[in-house]
């Protein structure tokens, strides 16, 4: 029995000119809309190439499956997410542990956005998790995290700080995965965020509570 191919996840090339920027721009568009109205098992390249108006013979020149639409439109989601949460992390009108809780309620309707995907992407697990665009997303996020702990826990020794920023990050992260795939409302999963949030300042206000006493 023959073996299952692995999809390719990357593009075949990117767009030089702005004609060529437009059509991938339309085609990462309508595979949105075909995402959202068709879920992830009826994603194909044909439906996506049907809903921008243009030929699979076009849409080929750029991606070569459907796998390396999904990933790029993955990989845009996490730019843009991780744009917001920089904002949300370095607003210093806010306190601190005000912007964490925010920080959890993007992530959480992140993690809900990107359910989808995800499903989509199955087949290409293996080097969906090991792409350098995954390995960049999850180094700026460890970054971010890191720089925000510094801030809240400036006293703690650098290793453990490193350990909390890891649980932290971990626990955040296993939390928002299965909350997007339990179907909630968007207003459970913001009270899903909220109780969640005020864990993690409840815990680093411990922290750093203990650590003044020392």
């Amino acid at each position: 029995m023959p073996s299952r191919k692995t999809p390719v996840i990357s593009e075949r090339k990117r767009p030089s000119q702005a004609r060529s920027e437009r059509l991938v721009a339309d085609i990462l568009e309508a595979a949105s809309r075909v995402l959202a109205r068709d879920g992830a098992r009826r994603f194909t390249t044909a439906r996506v190439a049907a809903a921008a108006g243009v030929s699979v013979g076009s849409l080929y020149q750029y991606f070569p499956n459907k796998e390396s639409i999904l990933f790029r439109l993955q990989t845009d989601e996490w730019q843009q997410t991780g744009s917001l949460l920089d904002t949300q992390f370095t607003d210093t009108t806010r306190p601190p542990l005000e912007r964490l809780r925010a920080v959890v309620l993007t992530f959480f309707r992140s993690e809900c956005d990107e359910a989808e995907l995800r499903v989509a992407l199955k087949d290409a697990a293996p080097l969906y998790r090991d792409a350098p665009e995954t390995r960049e997303h999850r180094q700026e996020g460890r970054r971010r995290s890191l720089t925000f702990m510094r801030e809240i826990l400036p006293d703690l020794p650098a290793k453990e700080r490193t350990f909390v920023t890891n649980l932290v990050m971990t626990a955040m992260s296993a939390i928002g995965k299965t909350v997007s795939e339990e179907g909630h409302s968007r207003a459970e999963v913001a009270r899903l965020a909220t109780a969640t949030g005020d864990m993690f300042c409840a815990y680093l206000q411990q922290l750093a509570k203990r650590n003044a006493a020392v």
